[in-house]
């Protein structure tokens, strides 16, 4: 029996660039973390747009519970980076 197919998300945000490191240390010196598409989108609409969970989901084209699924992760994600001190890598596909 195979996977349920990923429903498409709906992004209609841009990356500002391939990445977002503290200054002075060049990327290839500081350990990396990825942020897909769908991550940084969310968190844009709920922190940023100030959307809640449901809008944000009817924007992106799935449920709540997977918003909060995603946003749960973008947010550990950042935090550490911010942190921690390391780079937060854009990725287009997860």
């Amino acid at each position: 029996m195979s996977p349920r197919p990923k429903k498409q998300r709906r992004c209609e945000g841009n990356f500002c660039g391939r990445a977002f490191k503290p200054t002075g240390t060049p990327l290839t010196e500081l350990k990396q973390i990825s942020l897909h598409r769908d991550e940084l989108e969310a968190l844009r609409l709920c922190d940023s747009e100030g959307m809640t969970q449901e809008e944000a989901g009817q924007s992106m084209g799935v449920s709540r519970g997977t918003i909060q699924r995603i946003i749960t992760i973008a947010r550990k994600k950042s935090a550490q980076a911010l942190t921690e001190g390391y780079a937060l890598v854009f990725v287009d596909e997860k």
